[in-house]
């Protein structure tokens, strides 16, 4: 019986150990407080939405570029006087004492003489021949765009370069020549200089007049004002020769350095006929067996 009683006893104790824990029931708010609490809420969740919300930056103006206002390029010759005309032979690139690694890209304008050719030549420092092409182009009055490839192979690290650009007439005389001296490298990168003022005519004549020029008389008068090549030997050769080539006037004129200046001389001739002439005036190259520059103009000779 005893035994009984005791196993009801520790059976009760089982069960109440097994029982679970009460959870104390929330204590309510207090009546007039749930309108505050859903107030701070809503304030709660718009600071967290605010929070999360990226704020855009204030609205600004377009950057502005400050644009420096273009200048003229520096260069390397002097300004020509008024009446100087654009070069019949115009080089465009590269310009002068530019350094240039092969091949050498020219870029030029020219006016093509009767033969409707053209020469190009490019020079070593000491006159010997890296280049040398003819090629057949069509006349224009106003002169053709010309671009050329013009390779080339030099011994040394780098030297002076001669490039010499010609065109003749249909009788075979210069009818126009113009040199550009520039850098050879055998390595390296080009470093262009622009053209400066290589673009005109060294040569700009007020007697006799470029267009419809005649004397008579045996004399025409030859003035005007050159700017001169840089060259040892400063003289300037002007000729009178025949459509055949042949010579029936000729002068020299001493130069006065290198600055533009004004020369006037005479050629003398002895003809029987009427006959249409080319008056050329040169200097010449004291490296090369050929003038560094060449200008003409066609006169009409009257007995």
């Amino acid at each position: 019986m005893i035994k009984k009683i005791f196993l009801i006893a520790s059976l009760f104790g089982l069960l109440a150990g097994c029982t679970t824990p009460a959870i104390p029931t929330p204590t309510p708010f207090p009546a007039d407080y749930v309108p505050t609490a859903i107030a701070l809420t809503g304030q709660a969740m718009t600071s967290t939405a605010m929070a999360l919300t990226p704020t855009p930056a204030p609205a600004t103006e377009a950057p502005t570029i400050a644009i420096t206002p273009a200048t003229a390029l520096p260069t390397i010759t002097p300004t020509p006087q008024p009446g100087y005309s654009f070069a019949r032979i115009r080089f465009l690139e590269p310009g002068p004492a530019s350094k240039i690694v092969s091949p050498l890209n020219l870029q030029m304008i020219a006016i093509i003489g009767k033969s409707e050719t053209i020469q190009i030549d490019l020079f070593g420092e000491d006159g010997r021949v890296l280049f040398t092409q003819i090629t057949q182009l069509n006349y224009y009055p106003e002169g053709t765009y010309q671009s050329f490839k013009i390779p080339f192979e030099i011994r040394a690290a780098a030297e002076k370069g001669i490039l010499q650009i010609s065109t003749r007439d249909k009788n075979g005389q210069l009818e126009a020549l113009n040199t550009l001296d520039v850098f050879l490298l055998s390595a390296g990168v080009d470093q262009n200089n622009p053209p400066g003022n290589i673009i005109y005519e060294r040569v700009a004549l007020t007697s006799p007049p470029v267009k419809d020029a005649s004397a008579s008389g045996g004399i025409v008068n030859v003035s005007g004002t050159i700017w001169p090549f840089d060259e040892p030997d400063h003289t300037l050769f002007l000729e009178l020769s025949a459509p055949d080539g042949r010579v029936i006037g000729s002068r020299i004129v001493a130069l006065n350095g290198t600055e533009p200046q004004s020369f006037s001389t005479t050629l003398i001739y002895k003809i029987k006929e009427p006959t249409t002439a080319l008056i050329t005036i040169k200097q010449m190259s004291a490296v090369l067996d050929t003038p560094v520059y060449v200008y003409t103009q066609s006169i009409l000779l009257m007995p």
